[in-house]
């Protein structure tokens, strides 16, 4: 009875998540405007979404183009500065270490819209014209901590000898940064990376604030704006699936890709261990 009972809970919690995505998937490939309301299969809603035809949809490709040009730029430099920062924080000490790591977290735990009313008041205050450039800042603000906790763990496993045996051997600091630390973090990094563009392509609240009055438009703003109209933009639908199945088949190639790593790894210390028996081995019929 147990076993059925956390069986049922979790399929009904599986259901619960993905009966909504597979409903808007269904729809997409229907005309009607009403979601829910079948008029017979049609390709025409994704024919609209990338020709920029009816129902605005080319302002919807728009705010789609802002929303992964953005992300990218924040989650691109949010790595850059917050492995700079794991780093600095990883070399801290005592008190100054749990500091920094406790100031790193605060960002992460601040609600969205009192970071988003923050930077709102900080760009007015300095004077800062609000549109791409604000945006942008912004949203390395938030991501980079998320970079941070992403490279910490990474860190903490690499043999902290590995840089001054590296500087001992004539390279100079940068040289054994980018040629001896970088590439031993470099799946932090990539974590870190995809959690921020994640973060990022997410976001409302913050980017609601900071982007002006210029005609930004993310797709969170563009949706919220366009829901206030009294509905959704069907090319929502079509949208909203190639997104999922995007996100899916990248997932799937992941998984993948990090069981091989697994499994590669775990032969490799296979072969390592025999190596070393058998060295032992040869070595002791030897002294015999």
């Amino acid at each position: 009875m147990k076993k059925f009972l956390a069986q049922s809970y979790i399929w009904i919690v599986l259901i619960l998540l993905y009966s909504p995505l597979i409903f808007i998937a269904v729809f997409s490939f229907t005309e009607s405007r009403v979601l829910g309301n079948w008029t017979g299969f049609s390709l025409k809603l994704y024919e609209n979404l990338f020709s920029g035809g009816m129902n605005g949809s080319s302002s919807l490709m728009s705010a789609v183009k802002n929303t992964f040009i953005i992300a990218v730029i924040a989650a691109s430099l949010s790595t850059i500065l917050g492995t700079i920062a794991a780093i600095g924080i990883f070399n801290l000490r005592g008190r100054r270490k749990q500091t920094m790591q406790f100031l790193n977290n605060i960002p992460m735990l601040n609600p969205d819209v009192i970071t988003g009313v923050s930077l709102f008041l900080l760009f007015v205050f300095l004077g800062f014209s609000q549109g791409y450039v604000t945006v942008i800042l912004a949203h390395i603000s938030f991501c980079t901590p998320y970079v941070v906790l992403s490279v910490l763990p990474r860190l903490t496993q690499l043999n902290p000898n590995t840089y001054e045996a590296a500087l001992d051997l004539g390279a100079t600091p940068s040289q054994a940064l980018f040629k001896v630390l970088i590439p031993q973090l470099r799946p932090g990094m990539i974590s870190g990376f995809f959690l921020a563009f994640t973060m990022s392509l997410d976001d409302f609240a913050v980017t609601f604030f900071t982007r002006g009055t210029i005609g930004l438009d993310t797709l969170s703003t563009y949706i919220y704006t366009d829901a206030r109209k009294g509905g959704l933009t069907p090319e929502l639908r079509p949208l909203m699936t190639l997104i999922f199945l995007i996100i899916l088949v990248l997932l799937i190639i992941l998984n993948v890709h990090q069981a091989r790593q697994i499994k590669k790894q775990k032969k490799n210390e296979k072969i390592s261990k025999y190596s070393a028996g058998s060295g032992f081995s040869h070595r002791l019929s030897r002294r015999s």
